[in-house]
Order: C-alpha cells, then sequence, then structure tokens
C-alpha cells in the first residue's frame, strides 16, 4: 500500500486528477483520526511512566529507522536538501507539543487552539506559496481570532485578554503554527521525493521531542524513560505503527491539494477528538467552547469558499 502511494506521487496525469484528489482526502481523513483519538494512547503510556516527550521520540525513531531502511536513498536526499530541515523543524514541534499537550490538557481546547492553524495558513502561504490575500481570507482570520477569544476565556473569569493561560494551551497554538508550516512547507516541496519529506517529518518527530526531554529532564518535569517492560514497549510499538500510516497519508494528501483545503479537510480531527474526548474522557463542552470552535472550524471551512472564487470567475 506503502508503496502504491509513492508510486502514485511519482506519476500522476491530469486524467486522473479527480481520482488523485479523492484519495488525497481520503488519507487526510485517514491522519486526522489517528490524530484525533492519539490522546488515549498518549496518557496510557504516560500512565505507565513514559512522558508524552520520550514517547513521541520512540514513536518517531521507530518510523524513522523503518522509512530508512525502506528507503535508504531518503538518508542522502534528506542531508544534501537543506529546506527539508524546515520541515524537519515544523512537524517535531507540531507533534512533541501536540502529543504533550492533550496528555495534560483538555483535549477539545488544545485541539481548537491547535486548529487556529488557518490563521497561521493564510500567513504561511502567501510568504512560501505566493497565494494572493483576498477579503475571504481576511474575514477567515477575523473568525479564527473572534473563535480564538472565545475559547481562551477562562470560565467565570469575566472578560480578561485572551492569551493562553497554561502551558497545554501555549502546546497547542505553538503546535498549530508549526503544523501550519509543515503543511505549507509539504506542498511547497511537492517534486521532492515522498520518502524523503517523509523521512524528515519523522527524523524531527524524534530530535525535537528527544530534545525538549533531554533539556528539561527530571527537574523540568519529565522524567526519565522507565526500564523498557513488555506493557509498554509494545504499546509503543503499536503507537509507532499507527503513526507511520497516519504521517505517510498526511504527506501524501497534503503534497496534493492547496495548503489551505489541506486545513480543512484536517478539521475533521476536531470531531474525532471532540468525540473521543466526551465519550472516553468525560469531557465537558461549554456552550462558549462551542461557539468559539464553531467560528474557528466556519473560518477555515472559508477556505473552500475561497478556493472555488477563481474557478468560477475565470469562466465569464
Amino acid at each position: 500500500m506503502t508503496q502504491d502511494l509513492v508510486a502514485a506521487g511519482r506519476g500522476s496525469s491530469h486524467s486522473h486528477t479527480h481520482g488523485a484528489a479523492g484519495l488525497a482526502v481520503l488519507a487526510l481523513l485517514c491522519n486526522a483520526f489517528i490524530w484525533g483519538v492519539s490522546w488515549w494512547p498518549f496518557r496510557q503510556l504516560q500512565a505507565l511512566g513514559l512522558h508524552p516527550l520520550w514517547a513521541t521520540a520512540l514513536v518517531y525513531a521507530v518510523a524513522m529507522l523503518f522509512i530508512a531502511c525502506w528507503r535508504p536513498a531518503s538518508i542522502r536526499q534528506l542531508l544534501n536538501t537543506p529546506v527539508l530541515w524546515v520541515l524537519v523543524l515544523a512537524s517535531g514541534t507540531t507533534n512533541a507539543a501536540f502529543n504533550w499537550a492533550v496528555s495534560i490538557g483538555e483535549v477539545v481546547r488544545v485541539v481548537l487552539l491547535f486548529y487556529l492553524m488557518p490563521l497561521w495558513t493564510v500567513l504561511l502561504a502567501r510568504v512560501l506559496l505566493h497565494e494572493h490575500l483576498t477579503r475571504l481570507a481576511a474575514l477567515r482570520v477575523a473568525l479564527a481570532l473572534a473563535g480564538a477569544v472565545l475559547v481562551l476565556q477562562p470560565a467565570g473569569a469575566g472578560w480578561t485578554l485572551p492569551l493562553p493561560s497554561s502551558l497545554p494551551d501555549w502546546l497547542g497554538v505553538l503546535g498549530g503554527a508549526s503544523f501550519a508550516l509543515n503543511n505549507v512547507m509539504l506542498r511547497r516541496e511537492a517534486h521532492r521525493p515522498e520518502e524523503a519529506r517523509a523521512l524528515a517529518m519523522f527524523t524531527g518527530g524524534l530530535l525535537v521531542a528527544g530534545s525538549l526531554g533531554l533539556l528539561l529532564g527530571p527537574a523540568g518535569g519529565v522524567p526519565r524513560p522507565p526500564l523498557p517492560a513488555p506493557g509498554w514497549v509494545l504499546f509503543a510499538l503499536a503507537l509507532a505503527g499507527a503513526f507511520l500510516l497516519s504521517n505517510l497519508a498526511l504527506q501524501y494528501g497534503a503534497a496534493r491539494l492547496r495548503a489551505n483545503v489541506t486545513s480543512v479537510v484536517m478539521l475533521s480531527e476536531v470531531v474525532f477528538a471532540s468525540g473521543s474526548a466526551v465519550l472516553w474522557g468525560n469531557e465537558h463542552l461549554s456552550p462558549a467552547l462551542v461557539l468559539g470552535g464553531l467560528l474557528i472550524m466556519g473560518a477555515a471551512l472559508l477556505s473552500v469558499a475561497e478556493s472555488t472564487v477563481p474557478r468560477e470567475t475565470s469562466g465569464g
């Protein structure tokens, strides 16, 4: 299956454009589902003594070794392509921040702050992809900011300056900004071999999470990994397999769709995360959180309207 994905990326044709777009959407939905419910296995590993940063480093080390063994040429491609190290940093920051945040914070709140991504995508797509800024893009930014104000308001504290007030909040915002950069870079570097981009993403997960774990250490609230035991090792390996599939799906889909369209499809993660958090995590959705989430999702959905405007106006 993975070989088919790589082959498809190398040999696409105009006659298969619509089919490729459909596969890209399905790939992104697969990624969104895995990420949406990933908070649960990370919390289980944390309960077994493995901090989310170390769990992330381990998961991506396994995935990195798989890609390196499966496509050895990807090592040389990554080392000889400096621009891919931007993807290393973006992907690594995304995974370290998100996995840590959902392990210690309210899942729905973290995911919504993460999905301020469309706001960052407007700016990054303009700088890196030279996409035009439009009125719809400005409206999208306004809706996202309004949603963030509602999500960030402390319950029962009245109206205050809407800034992240906790570590999970900050990690959610940081993860969303780096994920926007990750998706834009995947689109910008779509001509690079897929295995090189995949290796860059997995390498980032290992390096960023591992470096943070070493830097913070027990004094910073990141205890050393426990001694290997069948329970958590097998659990971590299974999670590594899921994330391998997830990230291959992401880099396949994001490389074939516009950055703004990618951000819209990936909004399904909010549904997966919210549903699983309510059912499995006993979380409560307050009216302000729901309204803020709808505004943030509405901001992203405007990307679809924006992408259809040029096509409609050009026909006249």
